[in-house]
């Protein structure tokens, strides 16, 4: 993060030919008006304009390195004029250090807001509803909120009454819904004309369902906007959708391919499940939940999927779709395949998830399992591309980013995130095992209240029909994090 940031003041300051000060101050003056004083904090970035972002944020010690491990860097070590034998980035630090030690200590003292006393409460709420995936605010406890970001109707179908727990998306109405709406889905009243409620009229035998996806960051559909580190389109509009953006955990649900409901502002449009199963059923409006979360796989997916709002007995069915499509490959480790689940722990978790589904769904749901990705898709298109960081010198790849990310352990993903095709092509092997076993999951096992099936992650085909539309591959992937897949 520290990297990034630096680099992109840098840059600022070098496209506008200014300072490094009047660069932070361009880029806080950018960034909404409640959020500036937390960025003028950054003011203790100042820096010499001949040091690059690895020796500032090494030398303010935001940057750790283990014992015996390397001293990851994203540029190449600067030149400087050394002592023989010296390695450039060492001996850069040993110069900078002194400069930043003052800088360093104000920096840190920053870095934990949540001691300050009147925030304590709020971020140990936070910590809470991020942690359980529940809605920040819900007066009623129903798991639906009128509040959009902080796992609100972004993420569920928006409540209709916050202070009544039997009203929420997804519910069979009640009586009708003569006097009120108690599904949220806005049909509500008698028809004087005959006297038949207009629930009855137009609901009645028609299939009503909602659409719950239970998946990782792709699901809930992780973006960091390109603009933010993109020097030559930055401007105040750039950092308009900031807070959402963060209190959203830096996901868009509000625009992901299975519960997206909004019309997309950050490239490509919204055609999602839900909008196709709204538009064939509009008595399914608003019935929808995303529980997602970044990171999530087969295991910590049996902890995320406590949160889903469905009551067997009041309740329409559901169709709920299983994807995690690769966090069961990938991890930041230097042993990465030793981290991957194996078949056995997959067929373990999956089951106890869809055990715990049929527990919880009504009678006449659904669910499809995806199978995982072929990540390999990823270092064949982008490698060799500039990352939006090296788009105006040219000098930061995607494989340079890969590789950064990998030395300081926080690779999205080792196993395909490499220059390695060995352990490319074993990452994928391992991913096509792990399919495999959904979809044997999918043939043999028998639920009581859904029936099951199986569907191959479809990104070969999506490849082919972007390429007759005119498109490169590379724009299937979001261009900040080389990893996603896009709007598009």
């Amino acid at each position: 993060g520290c990297v990034l940031v630096v680099s992109v003041i840098e840059q600022l300051a070098q496209w506008h030919n200014s300072t490094v000060k009047a660069a932070v101050e361009r880029l806080c003056n950018y960034i909404p008006g409640k959020y500036q004083v937390m960025c003028h904090v950054m003011l203790v970035l100042l820096i010499a304009r001949e040091m690059n972002a690895d020796v500032v944020c090494h030398s303010l010690k935001l940057c750790k390195q283990d014992p015996g491990q390397p001293l990851c860097h994203l540029y190449p070590p600067p030149k400087v004029k050394r002592k023989k034998d010296s390695p450039g980035l060492f001996y850069a630090l040993a110069h900078a250090r002194p400069k930043h030690q003052i800088i360093s200590k104000s920096f840190l003292g920053f870095s934990s807001i949540c001691t300050f006393p009147l925030l304590a409460n709020l971020c140990e709420k936070m910590k809470y509803v991020i942690r359980n995936k529940l809605p920040f605010e819900d007066f009623d406890g129903d798991k639906f909120s009128t509040f959009p970001t902080l796992r609100g109707y972004h993420w569920r179908g928006r409540d209709c009454n916050d202070k009544n727990t039997t009203v929420y998306p997804g519910r069979r109405p009640d009586n009708w819904d003569v006097k009120s709406d108690s599904n949220c889905n806005g049909i509500w009243g008698v028809d004087p004309k005959d006297g038949i409620p207009y629930e009855e009229k137009f609901c009645k035998g028609a299939d009503s369902q909602g659409v719950v996806l239970l998946g990782d960051s792709a699901g809930a559909h992780f973006h960091i906007p390109p603009e933010w580190m993109t020097v030559t389109q930055m401007s105040a509009k750039s950092f308009a959708n900031l807070p959402m953006a963060f209190s959203d955990e830096l996901d868009w649900p509000q625009f992901s391919e299975i519960t997206g409901f909004l019309n997309s502002t950050i490239g490509g449009w919204t055609d999602s499940l839900y909008l196709r199963l709204r538009k064939r059923n509009r008595c399914n409006h608003r019935d929808l939940q995303n529980i997602s979360q970044n990171g999530g796989s087969s295991g910590n997916l049996l902890y995320l999927i406590k949160s889903l709002a469905r009551n067997q007995l009041l309740d329409n069915p559901a169709i709920v779709i299983y994807a995690t499509i690769g966090n069961d490959v990938c991890n930041g480790n230097r042993d990465t395949l030793a981290h991957m689940t194996t078949p056995k722990e997959m067929l373990s978790n999956v089951m106890q998830a869809l055990r715990y589904l049929d527990s919880r769904l009504p009678n006449g749901s659904h669910v499809i399992l995806t199978g995982l990705v072929d990540g390999r898709f990823l270092w064949d298109n982008l490698h060799d591309r500039y990352h939006p960081l090296g788009q105006l010198n040219r000098d930061v790849t995607y494989s340079q980013i890969y590789s950064f990310l990998d030395c300081l352990q926080v690779s999205p993903c080792s196993g395909w995130l490499t220059p390695n095709e060995t352990l490319r092509n074993l990452t994928s092997e391992r991913a096509l095992q792990l399919s495999n076993v959904l979809k044997e999951i999918a043939k043999s096992e028998k639920f009581a209240n859904f029936d099951i099936f199986y569907m191959d992650f479809p990104l070969r085909q999506t490849a082919e029909e972007w390429r007759k539309m005119g498109g490169e591959p590379w724009q299937l992937i979001e261009p900040v994090d080389g990893f996603h897949p896009s709007q598009v």
